[in-house]
């Protein structure tokens, strides 16, 4: 069961090997998908390039998604070395500082943008530009999180930005059904990211999440990726709009 051998997927958002995206990028290769990965920047190709190399990745580019042309061509690239995508993974996220550590009352406009460019409207982008290569249908992912649904304190800002990136699931899941494309939220508790590590006393909030959630462990991004690969297989073709918790139960007594 989910063999993936032939899949050709992207994965967008690895920064160091704690990344959620390199635990799915790990867990996609291991089943044997072909991959194409994604850096930020010159600064980010460095500590990106030798994981995707580890990894067998067949593409590997730049990728800041504020510039239009680079997202271009990325799947440019996807169209003329495989022809296709079948899976899809968009695992990035930001709030600028200021508006990320204040209340959500105190957000700038120019913060709350980008905090939604960024972290919302770059997930469709993608999709957007993956459709055309999904031909036979395929599998869309993205990260989002608990704040999203309930007030989890110093998330601020990035909870309307994650509620409105699961809402842009559900809407897209409903029109790319009948293409057979399905789209997903994979929702892990807290996890010690360099991302994360951008939210205050972050520390607090993985102690105590570790203390409620009915297992008392936290996810880690191994347990991320072996889900990312059942959605990515055959056997999920009929899932599709999901916001799916992968956080030792957390989200029940949250």
């Amino acid at each position: 069961m989910f063999d993936l051998d032939g899949n050709k997927a992207l994965v967008i958002g690895i920064a160091n090997r704690d990344s959620i995206a390199f635990g799915c990028a790990k867990a996609l290769r291991a089943q044997g998908a072909q991959l194409a990965v994604t850096y930020l920047n010159e600064k980010a190709e460095p500590h990106v390039r030798p994981l995707a190399e580890e990894l067998g990745a067949e593409i590997v580019l730049p990728l800041d998604v504020r510039r239009d042309g680079e997202l271009r061509n990325l799947f440019r690239a996807i169209g003329e070395r495989w022809g296709r995508v079948d899976t899809c993974l968009h695992s990035i996220a930001f709030a600028p500082k200021d508006d990320l550590h204040g209340r959500l009352t105190d957000c700038s406009r120019d913060g709350f943008v980008a905090s939604m460019d960024i972290s919302v409207h770059s997930f469709i982008r993608m999709v957007r530009r993956a459709e055309p290569y999904m031909q036979a249908g395929g599998t869309c992912m993205t990260v989002t999180y608990y704040g999203a649904a309930k007030v989890i304190d110093n998330y601020n800002v990035m909870g309307p930005a994650k509620a409105a990136l699961e809402a842009a699931v559900r809407y897209m899941a409903a029109e790319l059904g009948p293409k057979k494309i399905s789209v997903h939220a994979l929702s892990p508790g807290p996890l010690k990211t360099r991302a994360a590590s951008g939210i205050a006393n972050f520390d607090t909030l993985m102690e105590e999440a570790a203390k409620k959630a009915p297992t008392h462990q936290l996810a880690t991004i191994e347990d991320v990726g072996a889900f990312a690969v059942f959605l990515a297989s055959r056997e999920a073709a009929n899932l599709t709009g999901g916001v799916h918790f992968i956080d030792g139960g957390y989200n029940i007594v949250g």
